[in-house]
């Protein structure tokens, strides 16, 4: 029996956050996956929240993807997923909060927009803000492949969940990496060829039919 204990949803965007983290150390897991529309009496044992991930560990209980990610960086150091500066270590916190709390309700909300005045909006407020993060995070560094620099980070893992599955938005709402931002696209492609990647994900088509929810025409009722 490993160490960590993983409970998961394969196709929750927040579960595969700490999936790729666990991947990136090199660690050893029980994976126990759950059916978020038939949830197990257990889980709400673990979940006080009733949402994937959880992570047990050494008698702990940890929930919220974020919180689980830095606790794997504690107590699992090497290699490193957040820098030892404090002051970019600081901007990388910065960044996961911009995703929690900003880019990941824009990514949600172009998907669930209604009717073609909503829908363009909410499409113009996404794609602003990936102009944002070109602009004033990946921009900045250059020829570096990802969000802090040479090396992959905690952000980069926050961000990448949902950029997996921005084929969906494209498909139900036209929205896409915009041309104007090369460093997004390339480290777009540079996190599509990392191992924690390759093991963790989905197609586009998968997530096309996941998403299909969302297939809603423009002039539904404003």
């Amino acid at each position: 029996m490993a160490e960590i204990e993983f409970i998961t949803a394969e196709v929750c965007p927040f579960a595969q956050r700490t999936h790729l983290a666990l991947k990136e150390k090199g660690l050893d897991y029980d994976h126990a996956e759950v059916d978020l529309k038939n949830k197990p009496a257990w889980f709400e044992e673990v979940s006080p929240y009733s949402k994937v991930p959880v992570l047990k560990h050494d008698g702990a209980v940890v929930y919220e993807s974020a919180i689980i990610n830095e606790y794997i960086e504690e107590r699992f150091p090497e290699p490193p997923l957040m820098p030892a500066d404090p002051r970019t270590r600081a901007a990388a916190r910065v960044w996961i909060d911009y995703c929690n709390t900003r880019f990941i309700g824009a990514f949600y909300g172009a998907l669930s927009a209604k009717g073609e005045a909503a829908q363009g909006e909410a499409a113009a407020k996404l794609t602003g803000m990936m102009v944002y993060m070109e602009e004033a995070g990946l921009g900045p560094l250059g020829s570096d492949p990802y969000w802090l620099g040479a090396a992959v980070s905690l952000v980069d893992l926050a961000f990448w969940p949902f950029f997996e599955r921005l084929p969906a938005v494209t498909h139900y709402r036209g929205v896409g990496i915009p041309d104007s931002c090369p460093r997004l696209a390339a480290w777009n492609a540079a996190m599509e060829q990392r191992e924690s990647v390759r093991k963790t994900r989905h197609d586009a088509a998968y997530y096309i039919k996941s998403y299909a929810r969302y297939d809603a025409p423009a002039a539904a009722a404003e």
